[in-house]
């Protein structure tokens, strides 16, 4: 499976984003879909989860709020609002699938695939 994400560009502090997540796979609605985010030098951060029906949905709770995940099955994309966007949000976010449905949303481990990274920079 591959994972294109899109999206990520500079923007200024309290203004919106949507990233893009595409997955080359037939049975996309099988996958676990998340978004996670990593600045360098530190560990790669859980930001939000979807179950493969869209129908539960997880967020960290630094997003919580302001953030949406969202997933269109025929499309086989996965999506991220972002609103509210802090300078603290700046990061590579990063799509990843996860096949086994793992409890462990939140663990980078427990996903089998993962996109190449999009860059998100909040600065006025």
């Amino acid at each position: 499976v591959q994972l294109v994400e899109s999206g990520g560009e500079l923007v200024q502090p309290g203004g919106s984003l949507r990233l893009y997540c595409t997955a080359s796979t037939r049975t996309f609605s099988n996958y676990a879909m998340a978004w996670f985010r990593q600045e360098p030098g530190t560990e790669r951060e859980f930001v939000a989860a979807i179950v493969g029906s869209g129908t539960v949905t997880y967020y960290a709770d630094s997003v919580k709020g302001r953030f949406t995940i969202s997933r269109d099955n025929a499309k086989n994309t996965v999506y991220l609002l972002m609103n509210s966007l802090k300078s603290e949000d700046t990061a590579i976010y990063y799509c990843a699938a996860d096949l086994g449905g793992s409890r462990a949303y939140y663990r980078p481990l427990s996903y089998d695939y993962w996109g190449q990274g999009t860059q998100v920079t909040v600065s006025s």
